[in-house]
This record gives structure tokens, C-alpha cells and sequence, in this order.
């Protein structure tokens, strides 16, 4: 079983995978584009590449919990990610993720520039790493 983990944003969604134990994220990767068709089409390649059988996308709350039009964004592509994939699409509370993976990356020395190129596929492999570890102390993996 592998797991993968998306974050979806506006002109580059980060994609982490597990390994097959489920124990770490692995794989990871940047698909740069504004278009949600074309997001889908990568994403469903690298799931066959990879034999990804389940997916956690990230879903973006307000900091006091609402959900604003980022999120409704996330509702619709786990939509279209249900029908074209038939796998199972988690939605994973994503608060902080991409200032956390802004940080690790400023702690070991990235520029700006340097960071912006990753910083989404390291939000994801947090995502996922967090998504893991809810799913062992559940005793669901």
C-alpha cells in the first residue's frame, strides 16, 4: 500500500508519497500549474507510476476552523480525484503546513528563491508524515 499526499494550491500543488510500509513519506515532487485538469492528469500518472492506493489531499482552514473559498477549491478537486481514480480521498486539516515547510527549509539554509521551488512538496510530505502517524495511533495501518 502506498499513500499520497496533495497540496493543492493555486499554481503548484506538492505531492508526497509513502513508502510501502507506510512508514515514510518518500517520493515527492512539485506539479506546477494553474490548471485543475491538468493537475489531475499528473497527479493520476504518478499514482500509476507509483501504485498510490489511497489519497490525502490537504484541506485549508481558517486558523479559527471556518472554511473559506480555498477550501470549497479542495472539496472539488477530491471530487474529481474520487471519479477519475476511484481511490479513497482523505481531507487532512493542513493549518500551518506551508509555514512549517517554509521554516525547515529556511533552518537548513534555502534562499527564497530556492525555497518557493519545494516549499509544496514539503508541505505535503508534513501533511503525510502527520496523516501516518494519526493512522498508526489509530492501529488503521
Amino acid at each position: 500500500m502506498k499513500i499520497m499526499a496533495i497540496d493543492y494550491g493555486d499554481a503548484h500543488t506538492g505531492i508526497a508519497i509513502s513508502d510501502f510500509t507506510c512508514t515514510l513519506a518518500g517520493f515527492s515532487t512539485v506539479i506546477n500549474t494553474r490548471k485543475q485538469e491538468q493537475v489531475v492528469s499528473e497527479i493520476k500518472k504518478i499514482i500509476a507510476e507509483h501504485g498510490v492506493t489511497e489519497l490525502v489531499l490537504g484541506y485549508p482552514k481558517n486558523m479559527d476552523g471556518t472554511l473559506g473559498p480555498r477550501a470549497e477549491k479542495c472539496e472539488a478537486l477530491a471530487a474529481v480525484l474520487r471519479d477519475t481514480t476511484a481511490l479513497p480521498v482523505t481531507l487532512w486539516d493542513e493549518r500551518r503546513s506551508t509555514v512549517e515547510a517554509h521554516a525547515i527549509l529556511f533552518n537548513n539554509g534555502k534562499n527564497g528563491k530556492q525555497r518557493k521551488k519545494v516549499v509544496d512538496a514539503v508541505a505535503a510530505s508534513l501533511m503525510l508524515e502527520g496523516y501516518l502517524t494519526r493512522r498508526k495511533l489509530e492501529g488503521t495501518l
